[in-house]
């Protein structure tokens, strides 16, 4: 377990620790605010896209195997991202690094359901859960230390002594298991990939083209509504595949692995998207330093640290909706007050209480719902379920990362431009080309006179991650109580099996 959840803790790490650097990442590779966010995007998207075959290559060629490909892969793009002279190279070397994060991934889940039966699977899935929800916390606060004391490169080449430290223990402590011959869905592959990049490029690229023109003759919204043709015959194809699908339809069935997926989307949703306008906010408004900014995070990874064992114990003794419905509620809380005191540029020490009461509520969420998601199924759907449930969350984060561009691009600009109507004419030409340049670079300092219309902005756009951690709420809200997910999940068992045998 110390093994899989360190490599696990790196990769996720990653997801959130650029949030912190990306000023200082834009202001030195001379990037705008679009390109900065692909930075992220980009390691998102090859994340999520290969999640599904994953789980289903480590069934198929070894977890552990697997495991040890997928982390070579990533500490070697780690060392390459951090040597990267161009905006470009970096993000390239990012994309390289979430295909190595995808082929790790699954493999720590699918190995914990298959090691521990089910009656011990509770606290290790928890702490699986819990590791999901601190690294996701600790990253933006590493990323502002490491920025401050190291420079931007560092927070990549961080990650090549522990890759290797991994490796080793990997090698030493995992046990190799049984694998199974499968079949893979070649056009499944294709068809998810395809869909899922036109969607997450056509919201990402959209407002910095006024969603027209985005590629030649294409707008945004023709790529957005083909990426949503594209998925829905993805899933129309899932069910007409007798073989052996990439996304096996018939888990969803089970109502909590369904609602446990959706929730987890939102999740990846608000995680991934809270941070960078608070982050943005507080270095080019307030003028604070990375380190600065992210130890304003601190309360709530602090929450999550101690909290996350508390959580891990009690996931075996009540039902994850006692769990999951306060903690995603509070999250939601937090977020919503951070949205208006970041608007109103309120005191520091209050912007501080909302981190921790996010921190209180993403403690009660990463295990009650991983623990929902994965407590029914049984060895034989491991691998399809850890991919599964590892993939909706990753399309939630980086689906949310397009967004979070989109809507801080457009509240900026017209904040900007409501700021800028005010000004005396003499004022407005030269006020215009500042209100630019910091829209665009958000690297460094913004305008003084801009202050007001960039806080407002940005507070506005945190709007979207609190709305998503309250529709969150809403799903768990729906979890089935234990006994009759038990219930529920043994009799979906037994028709799978009517059905596998009518087949057969």
């Amino acid at each position: 377990m110390s093994a899989l959840i360190l490599g696990f803790f790196m990769i996720l790490i990653d997801t959130t620790i650029v949030t912190t650097a990306l000023p200082a990442v834009m202001k030195n590779l001379d990037a705008d605010l679009n390109a900065g966010v692909w930075v992220t995007s980009a390691y998102l998207l090859t994340y999520a896209v290969p999640l599904l075959v994953a789980g289903r290559l480590g069934d198929r060629f070894g977890p552990k195997n697997l495991f040890l490909v997928g982390l070579t892969i990533f500490t070697l793009a780690s060392l390459a991202c951090g040597l990267s002279g161009s905006i470009g190279m970096l993000i390239a070397a990012r994309a390289v690094q979430g295909l190595g994060a995808a082929l790790l991934t699954p493999q720590s889940m699918s190995l914990i359901t298959r090691m521990f039966p089910p009656e011990r699977r509770g606290a290790p899935m928890a702490l699986w859960g819990a590791t999901a929800g601190v690294a996701t916390l600790v990253g933006p606060l590493l990323g502002g230390v490491l920025v401050d004391g190291l420079g931007w490169e560092w927070i990549f080449f961080v990650n090549v002594p522990v890759g290797v430290v991994c490796f080793a223990l990997i090698v030493a402590w995992v046990p190799k298991l049984p694998i199974a011959s499968h079949s893979f869905d070649l056009l499944g592959v294709l068809l998810s990939a395809v869909g899922i990049f036109l969607l997450v490029f056509g919201i990402q690229q959209g407002e910095s083209h006024d969603w027209g023109d985005i590629w030649g003759p294409v707008t945004a919204w023709e790529f957005i509504g083909a990426g949503i043709v594209v998925l829905v015959l993805f899933v129309v194809w899932q069910a007409r595949n007798k073989r052996e699908p990439l996304l096996p339809l018939h888990l969803f069935k089970e109502r909590n692995f369904s609602l446990a997926n959706l929730a987890i989307t939102f999740m990846g949703i608000a995680i991934t998207t809270f941070a960078l306008p608070v982050v943005l906010y507080l270095q080019t408004v307030r003028g604070f330093t990375p380190t600065q900014a992210a130890l304003t995070m601190a309360p709530m990874s602090l929450a999550g640290i101690f909290l996350a064992p508390v959580t891990g114990r009690m996931i075996g003794r009540v039902d994850a909706k006692v769990l999951a419905v306060p903690g995603f509620f509070l999250f939601a809380v937090g977020m919503f007050w951070t949205a208006w005191l970041v608007g109103h540029q309120a005191p520091l020490w209050e912007i501080l209480l909302a981190s921790l009461v996010m921190g209180i509520g993403s403690a009660g969420v990463w295990p009650s719902v991983s623990f929902t998601a994965n407590r029914d199924l049984g060895p034989s759907e491991a691998g399809a379920g850890s991919g599964i449930f590892n993939t909706t969350r990753q399309i939630g984060a980086v689906i949310g990362s397009a967004c979070i561009a989109a809507v801080m691009q457009a509240t900026i600009s017209s904040q900007t431009s409501s700021a800028i109507s005010e000004l005396p004419p003499a004022a407005k030409a030269q006020a215009a080309s500042h209100a630019s340049e910091g829209a665009q670079s958000a690297g460094g300092l913004v305008p003084e006179f801009l202050h007001a219309a960039f806080a407002t902005a940005y507070g506005q756009s945190v709007l979207l991650p609190a709305i998503a951690a309250l529709a969150g709420c809403v799903v768990a809200l729906c979890f089935r109580s234990r006994a009759s997910a038990v219930d529920e999940a043994a009799a979906a068992r037994a028709a799978r099996a009517d059905t596998a045998a009518d087949v057969n």
